[in-house]
């Protein structure tokens, strides 16, 4: 595996890749890597090629300075593992190489409704952050393919949306969430919980399952109030739980019994946000 630190030297060499018409697949990251990034590395191998890992934490995409400050970092570990899943590329650039011209004036992209709703609607600005950083990293990889986990649904629909305001010719490759084996979804928030804790996360999931069984043609604003309320009396600080259109992410209070939906929740364990979700027609 190969370390870039500057875009420059990524850009030529992967500038030379490209004019032997060897197809780029591109996974971001913030680091403290699980099995679930590793499967996104393991999907772009699938594709042949070269894979290309980025591994930065985004200031400008956290409203909450404190969290910032507390995201885990476990360089040498990630770097070990992403050897391991045969990954081409690892770009690991500092801030001021990715915001040369500092922190202040960045663009503002016009995501829409994506950005009012849900992830939108309680971490402010969080989307802008994250478009901030990612249209920056596709500028410099310029992947044929774009590797993302499901876990973050919204975020996906953001990036896509990104892409079609760049008007790039990446596609992006949406991947289903990991989970451990009693359901959690893998996320590097994980890493911050305590033992305590990391049993009860286990109940955002059966929350998503609970939805998922109940599920039926109708009003669904008692069903999202009893997962609320069960989550609250699990020791949860509640942000929401959401029932949406998985297309579009509207919400969704009365279902027609053929709209494909998502449900959504983002909940606190103490200090510690986690977020997942989970198809509500799907099988699995």
């Amino acid at each position: 595996m190969i370390l870039f630190k500057k875009s420059r030297d990524l850009h030529d060499f992967l500038k030379e890749k490209r004019r032997r018409d060897i197809p780029v697949g591109f996974v971001p990251t913030m680091g403290a890597l699980h099995a679930g990034h590793i499967s996104l590395i393991g999907e772009s191998r699938k594709k042949g090629g070269l894979t290309v890992c980025s591994i930065f934490v985004n200031p400008t995409q956290f409203n909450d300075s404190k969290d910032f400050d507390q995201y885990p970092y476990t360089l040498e570990k990630d770097i070990d593992g992403l050897e391991a899943a045969g990954c081409d590329v690892l770009f690991l650039p500092s801030v001021k190489e990715m915001y040369p011209e500092g922190l202040k004036n960045l663009p503002h992209f016009d995501l829409g409704f994506l950005e009012t709703v849900l992830e939108g609607k309680f971490r402010p600005g969080h989307f802008q952050g994250v478009c901030q950083v990612v249209e920056r990293l596709l500028k410099m990889v310029q992947p044929q393919f774009l590797y993302l986990g499901q876990k973050d649904f919204q975020q996906c629909m953001v990036i896509s949306k990104l892409v079609e305001i760049m008007g790039i010719d990446t596609r992006v490759v949406i991947c289903p969430t990991q989970r451990e084996s009693d359901g959690l979804a893998m996320s590097s928030r994980n890493l911050r919980l305590s033992p305590s804790e990391r049993e009860q996360a286990v109940y955002i999931h059966k929350t998503l399952r609970f939805l998922r069984q109940e599920l039926k043609p109708g009003y669904l604003d008692d069903m999202k109030e009893r997962a609320i309320q069960y989550l609250a009396a699990e020791g949860f600080r509640v942000d929401y739980v959401e029932i949406a259109e998985a297309e579009t992410l509207k919400p969704v209070t009365h279902w027609d019994g053929s709209t494909p939906l998502v449900a959504l929740i983002a909940a606190f364990i103490n200090e510690v946000r986690l977020i997942d979700n989970l198809l509500l027609q799907d099988s699995h």
